[in-house]
């Protein structure tokens, strides 16, 4: 075999795979390197999919044309729009997955991908000449060479697993650790530290009482994660199961704390602040005297249950303890414990916003790697360092994704211009205009991208052209057909709403809170005969309409706001900026853009420590 490529990608979790595959897919020669075939696109933790500000992530990485959406959506076994009850810039898309039948669905897409070999084997050096990345070495002694590498070892980099007093080298539980870049990246003057993470004990369903738990059924309409009117899921839906821990249970967990990796000293790295184990919760809320637990399904053919919200690291024997106070589990079979993880990562701030390293040109890093958790932050860095390595291949400007564009350009700005001091987990309170940034509309800001990219396809961009025009006539009818109160007045009044005092458009009643597009449609027969002649995508036109019709006004004022913030990120700062030398910026301000080096004022502005007076200075100094 020739091992000469392109693009490299390293480690083939939800970083890899999006990476290889858009690296791949724009016509770049690529390799995807995993240390094992059978785990592409593992869910090592929760088998789910998406949830608050994450399913925002996962609905943009398919708007560009990723994979990730297909994926889940084929793998399905439970969909929930979160949230509901609040506007729609909150509305989040989650949906449980068959474990097995995700990775399936990644190793057939990957295998059907032109351009994209796979290879078995640990990557032990990179391949570095002169500041660019050349190639890298593996375990079994080979020698590959490429134009760019990606990076994205999840938590294998050193990684060490906890159960209770007992440590155990590996990346996952029976999967060894990676060992040997961290150490030669170190001495290239990379900035590394230590993090930490868990997962809870997966449980025997047979040993279950569900009947002391709520059922939490799925949604049974039309949503998915996929704008992609292909792709439909197609496994049997199952429900997920809500319970409680109790003061016996944290009284059991208590008892365990001295063995805790956590708070006998063992245990020293970052952790996560929201989504801490129950050894945590039971500390840090000590007052609480009941937390919600969620079991949730592992597959169509899996007796397998997760226990959603009881992550731990105690000896397992306190694990199997306390869980057998909780109502519903005092029978519980443990198939295996819960355990925490710690690994390596690399210091965010050390990336440029295309994920490429500062240091060694064409080294791309993606994934917790970065500091990151969560499978969607991962697969979002993913696609976007798989397509600005394959634009260093073929040259063509880097892409780069803005604030105000999507939540996964709020990512990678956070991480570049913030770094870390936790694991970074996305929210919808992270991104200033998020009333921009819903779910529903991924496919107007992105698709028109992702098609100019190469990797929104033509069938995709089509179905988007036909959305937006569907939209247009139907918001266009809404704003031009008027309604009399004689017409109406009798429908509003029954339905308790205030009736008209003189007429008005269509639209206008679409503005109230009470009133839907499609209720309307009982009433109005011209309306009723354009819903009708939408089709299958009916139910999509009509909701992404309303929403722009009801939050018009508030989705104009957002929209002023990031216009603002896009003009400062036209203002470029020289990446050999002599900082230190203008007194008038602050200490703080000095130290942090000599350190980071933003590109844009926009940029700078976003730092901690920036002050509104450096950013003025740097205006003037700029010219402005």
């Amino acid at each position: 075999m020739d091992f000469k490529y392109d693009v490299i990608v390293v480690g083939a979790g939800h970083a890899g795979c999006e990476a290889a595959s858009a690296a791949a897919r724009m016509g770049c020669h690529t390799l995807l390197i995993t240390m094992d075939m059978n785990k592409i696109g593992q869910m090592s933790c929760n088998p789910a999919v998406g949830g608050i500000a994450k399913g925002q992530i996962v609905r943009e990485i398919d708007a560009l044309g990723g994979q990730m959406a297909q994926v889940t959506d084929r793998s399905a076994i439970q969909f929930r729009m979160l949230n509901r009850s609040k506007g729609p810039a909150m509305w989040s898309p989650r949906s449980q997955s068959d474990r097995k039948q995700f990775i399936n669905e990644w190793v057939k897409t990957l295998s059907q991908t032109e351009h994209l070999q796979l290879w078995q084997d640990m990557v032990t050096e990179l391949i570095v000449k002169d500041g660019e990345i050349e190639g890298i070495k593996t375990l079994l002694g080979i020698e590959m060479h490429a134009k760019a590498v990606i990076l994205t070892n999840g938590t294998f980099l050193n990684g060490l697993l906890h159960f209770g007093k007992a440590q155990i080298k590996g990346g996952r539980t029976s999967e060894p650790a990676s060992y040997g870049l961290t150490e030669q990246l170190a001495s290239l003057g990379f900035k590394t530290d230590r993090m930490k993470t868990g997962t809870p004990a997966r449980i025997d369903k047979r040993s279950i009482d569900f009947s002391q738990m709520v059922e939490q059924p799925g949604d049974d309409d039309w949503h998915q994660f996929s704008y992609l009117d292909s792709v439909q899921r197609e496994l049997k839906q199952m429900s997920c199961w809500i319970t409680y821990t109790n003061p016996t249970t944290h009284d059991e967990l208590r008892k365990g704390l001295p063995d805790s990796p956590l708070y006998n000293g063992q245990i020293h790295s970052i952790g996560p602040r929201y989504c801490p184990s129950i050894e945590t919760k039971i500390v840090t809320f000590a007052d609480k005297e009941a937390h919600q637990l969620f079991l949730e399904p592992e597959g169509v053919d899996s007796y397998e249950y997760y226990v959603n919200g009881f992550s731990s690291s105690l000896p397992w024997q306190v694990q199997l303890a306390a869980m057998k106070t909780v109502a519903g589990l005092e029978n519980v079979v443990m198939y295996r414990p819960g355990y925490a993880i710690e690994y390596d990562f690399f210091d965010p701030t050390q990336l440029k916003h295309t994920l490429e390293t500062k240091q060694i040109k064409n080294l791309f890093f993606a994934g917790q790697i970065n500091g990151t958790t969560g499978y969607e932050e991962a697969a979002g860095q993913g696609i976007v360092a798989g397509i600005n390595a394959a634009i260093n291949v073929h040259g063509g400007k880097a892409f780069v994704l803005g604030r105000n564009e999507s939540y996964i350009g709020v990512l990678i700005d956070d991480l570049i211009n913030k770094g870390v001091d936790e694991p970074y987990r996305m929210f919808t309170s992270r991104a200033e205009y998020r009333i921009l940034l819903r779910q529903d509309n991924a496919d107007e800001r992105l698709t028109e991208r992702g098609y100019q990219l190469g990797l929104a396809d033509n069938y995709r961009y089509n179905l988007y052209q036909t959305k937006k025009d569907q939209q247009h006539a139907l918001t266009t009818l809404l704003q031009t057909t008027g309604v009399k109160p004689n017409d109406i007045n009798a429908w509003l009044t029954a339905q308790d709403i205030s009736p008209l005092q003189h007429g008005c458009k269509l639209s206008e009643l679409v503005l109230r809170p009470q009133i839907t597009i499609e209720n309307l449609a009982t009433i109005i027969p011209t309306l009723q005969a354009h819903l009708e002649q939408l089709g299958q995508r009916r139910a999509e036109i009509v909701e992404s309409t309303e929403i722009n019709i009801k939050y018009e006004g508030y989705i104009h004022r957002e929209q002023l706001a990031a216009d603002k913030l896009i003009r400062l990120e036209q203002i470029h700062l020289p990446a050999d900026f002599d900082y230190n030398s203008v007194q008038s910026l602050s200490t703080e301000a000095r130290q942090k853009l000599s350190r980071i080096k933003p590109t844009t004022i926009g940029a700078a502005s976003r730092i901690p420590g920036i002050s509104p007076n450096d950013v003025s200075v740097l205006l003037v100094l700029m010219g402005r």
